[in-house]
C-alpha cells in the first residue's frame, strides 16, 4: 500500500492526493506536522516538507520514497499510463507542464504564500502574526491569475487544451487552498468560477474538499460544486 504525507492546506500534498485519485491508486494518508521536524520524517525527506510518498516494493526490497510533488507526479504519470495527465502529444504534454509550472511556482509564491501562509500556516509554525503587507500582495495578484484562468478557458474545454490535465490539477490544488481562508473573489471571474466547479465536481476533489482543518471551518460554500 501507498502511503502519502501531507498536511490539510499544501497544495503540493493536494495535487498529488488528485492525481492519485484520477488514476485509481489506492493510498492511505498520514498527517506530517513537519514543524515537529521528527528525525524518522527527516530520514525520509531531509528538506522537511510535504509532500513525500512511500511505495511499496514487495516484500524484496526496501520501499521507494518520493518527495517534491513533480517528481511524484512525473512518477505517477511513468507507472500509470492511464488515464494520461500530460497529453497524448509533445506540444499537450508542453503546455501542462508550463501551466503546472505556473501554478506550482508563480502562483503559489504571490497568492497562496501571501495568504494561506500568512493567515494559517503562521500559527502552526509559531513565526507571528500575519503581515499585512503580504495579505494585501495576494488580494492584489490573486486577480490576474483568475484573469488568466479565464483567458485560457474562453479558448479551450481545460486550461492546457482539450483534455482534463495536470495543470487544472494543480490549479485547483493551489485554488483551494485560498478558498479555504475566503479569499477568492468568485463573483468577478465568473468563467473561472464555472471551470472550477467542474473541478469540483469530479470524485477526485471529494476528500480534498472534505479536509477541515480543527477549529478552522471553511467558508460554506467551500465544498459545494454549485457555489
Amino acid at each position: 500500500m501507498r502511503t502519502l504525507y501531507h498536511l490539510w492546506l499544501c497544495p503540493f500534498a493536494r495535487k498529488v492526493r488528485i492525481v492519485l485519485a484520477e488514476k485509481k491508486l489506492p493510498f492511505e494518508l498520514e498527517i506530517e506536522k513537519v514543524w515537529e521536524r521528527r528525525d524518522e520524517f527527516l530520514a525520509l525527506n531531509p528538506a522537511g516538507e510535504v509532500p513525500v510518498l512511500i511505495e511499496a516494493n514487495g516484500e524484496d526490497g526496501p520501499p521507494l520514497v518520493l518527495a517534491d510533488s513533480a517528481v511524484i507526479c512525473e512518477y505517477l504519470e511513468e507507472v500509470c499510463a492511464e488515464p494520461g495527465l500530460l497529453g497524448a502529444e509533445p506540444d499537450a504534454r508542453a503546455e501542462a507542464r508550463r501551466l503546472t509550472a505556473w501554478f506550482d511556482q508563480k502562483f503559489q509564491r504571490e497568492v497562496t504564500a501571501n495568504l494561506v501562509d500568512e493567515k494559517i500556516n503562521k500559527r502552526f509554525l509559531g513565526l507571528g502574526a500575519p503581515s499585512s503587507a503580504a495579505i494585501r500582495a495576494g488580494h492584489a495578484n490573486i486577480g490576474t491569475h483568475l484573469a488568466y484562468i479565464e483567458y485560457l478557458i474562453e479558448r479551450r474545454d481545460w486550461l492546457a487544451g482539450a483534455d482534463f490535465s495536470l495543470a487544472d490539477i494543480t490549479a485547483a490544488a493551489q485554488l483551494s487552498c485560498v478558498d479555504y481562508v475566503g479569499d477568492v473573489p468568485w463573483e468577478d471571474f465568473p468563467e473561472a468560477k464555472s471551470w472550477y466547479a467542474r473541478v469540483k465536481s469530479r470524485p477526485s476533489m471529494r476528500p480534498i474538499l472534505a479536509d477541515h482543518i480543527p477549529g478552522i471551518p471553511p467558508p460554506k460554500h467551500y465544498a459545494n460544486p454549485d457555489f
